[in-house]
């Protein structure tokens, strides 16, 4: 055996066992999912083929959490908060963007640098002055004081600004020329141009927003509001906690960032890639 074929077997063999570390714990919380409360940690020790298989097959914790948990309402409130969230953070996001881009004004630079550094901050250290802000706006426990805080992105200008850069200047400079307006160039030339960092944008701002666990329990109360990660917090309670249902939850929870990330993949590499090849 040479020396490249060794490599090559160690590099697989390192692929395979990072694989596992991160395919394992999904497949037993998955093959849980379908296991009664009583079952989860009964095949743990030693571990054998009936670890990841379930022996009393059973939907239960999925009626549960459909039936007794309100999920149905839980799903569409976290699909709802993530697609609001997208549809403004990209007008928002590309507007500011295309303003920093092609609009000379005074402290332009320091004011793009105050947008780098709000997403570099913690959202710990902002969301007391934030609560009190909605608080005294009076969208506590409402739909704008979840969606309306994560609009405005610093990320995203930044991802629009950098492919903004990349587009040829001439591009704009001739359609000025022919007399349209900054509102025409916006929405017929540049944008359209966009589709790479617009997919990307739109899967970073609702995965960050499908997953956000923090804001949502800050600014909620009721269950009417309630989103997913806050929703996953009931399963442990001071009595028990009930695994099986939480597994089924998680389950449910990761399969539509997967649906909508994996026919997306091309186009969000390839916006992100972008982003850094040219200052």
């Amino acid at each position: 055996m040479n020396r490249f074929t060794r490599s090559h077997l160690l590099l697989y063999a390192v692929h395979i066992v990072l694989a596992l570390l991160v395919l394992l714990p999904l497949a037993f919380a998955f093959v849980s999912s379908f296991r009664p409360l009583e079952d989860i940690y009964k095949y743990m020790s030693p571990i054998t083929w009936k670890t990841f298989w379930p022996s009393n097959f059973t939907w239960g914790a999925y009626q549960m959490l459909f039936t007794e948990r309100g999920f149905g309402q839980i799903f569409l409130n976290t699909f709802f908060v993530g697609a609001a969230n997208v549809i403004g953070g990209l007008l928002l996001g590309s507007m500011a963007a295309f303003a920093f881009v092609y609009f000379e004004f005074r402290g332009k630079t320091l004011l793009f640098l105050l947008v780098l550094l709000t997403f570099m901050i913690p959202f710990e250290v902002i969301s007391i002055p934030l609560y009190s802000l909605v608080n005294s706006l009076g969208w506590v426990d409402t739909y704008a004081g979840i969606i309306i805080p994560g609009i405005a992105n610093g990320l995203v200008i930044f991802l629009f600004r950098q492919f903004f850069l990349e587009l040829p200047t001439s591009l704009v400079e001739s359609a000025r020329m022919d007399g349209a307006s900054w509102l025409r160039v916006y929405t017929r030339i540049v944008m359209p141009l966009c589709k790479p960092v617009t997919v990307s944008a739109s899967l970073l701002i609702f995965i960050q927003q499908w997953e956000s666990f923090l804001w949502p329990l800050i600014v909620t109360r009721s269950k009417e509001y309630k989103v997913i990660q806050v929703a996953l917090s009931d399963f442990v309670t001071e009595y028990a906690t009930y695994w099986n249902e939480m597994f089924a939850a998680v389950i449910l929870s990761i399969l539509l960032p997967v649906v909508l990330l994996l026919p997306l993949q091309r186009y969000y590499v390839q916006g992100i890639a972008n982003t850094g090849s040219k200052e």
